[in-house]
């Protein structure tokens, strides 16, 4: 059996919760803020390396100006009510994905976070501006201003570097694809995709995921 260090999750369904509960598409965004909040705190009972988060992609500016607000202004309050939480609980923040082309006021705030973070022992990455093609795409261009365009190169320049390597990806919601999220990363990536809709994944839906990996054999491309 082997254990997970690094998992990812795509977060969806949010606004079918939200019509499934004849509410607004707001109030499914709330809850799911509510889902990662918990996701967060069970991370020091998971043995979890790191967890990363696709919370807003470079192709959500396509959705509808006021639903853009509200969710620009949900991760500002979310900084500001649960930093304390990350560094009480050893939770260092780490950002992939453009997330300098974000407000100025948010961009001040995920600084101030990572740098009250940064001696946390597990990682809560998230993905904020992001897309995968777009990081392949800087990082290819940092390796040849480098000098070397190869597998190692490209990878070291990508935004998740630092992290362990991609063992599990998760997306909620029954749909199944990747949506231009960690096309790299997950080249040997075990999936596991659920019909929970985001606002009603819980922990025990991630030890659920967890005990599956565990079970799987990885080979690498091998026998």
């Amino acid at each position: 059996m082997t254990a997970a260090r690094h998992v990812a999750i795509i977060m969806d369904g949010n606004g079918r919760w939200a019509k499934r509960h004849h509410l607004p598409r707001a109030m499914g965004h709330q809850r799911g803020v509510e889902a990662v909040r918990k996701l967060v705190r069970s991370l020091k009972t998971t043995g979890l390396e790191c967890l990363t988060l696709y919370a807003f992609s470079s192709e959500n500016w396509k959705r509808p100006e006021e639903e853009v607000g509200d969710l620009m202004n949900l991760m500002r309050k979310f900084i500001k009510s649960d930093l304390p939480e990350f560094v009480a609980n050893d939770v260092k923040l780490h950002i992939l994905g453009d997330w300098r082309g974000l407000a100025p006021d948010i961009v001040g705030m995920l600084d101030d976070a990572l740098a009250q973070t940064a001696g946390g022992s597990r990682t809560l990455a998230v993905a904020l501006n992001y897309g995968s093609q777009q990081e392949i795409a800087r990082a290819a261009a940092k390796a040849a201003a480098a000098g070397e365009i190869t597998v190692e190169s490209i990878a070291a320049h990508l935004d998740t570097a630092e992290l362990p390597p991609l063992d599990l990806l998760i997306r909620t919601s029954g749909e199944e694809r990747l949506s231009n999220f960690l096309l790299w990363q997950a080249a040997y990536t075990e999936f596991w995709f659920t019909d929970v809709l985001w606002p009603d994944f819980t922990p025990e839906h991630l030890v659920q995921a967890l005990d599956e990996f565990a079970n799987r054999e990885r080979r690498y491309g091998g026998r």
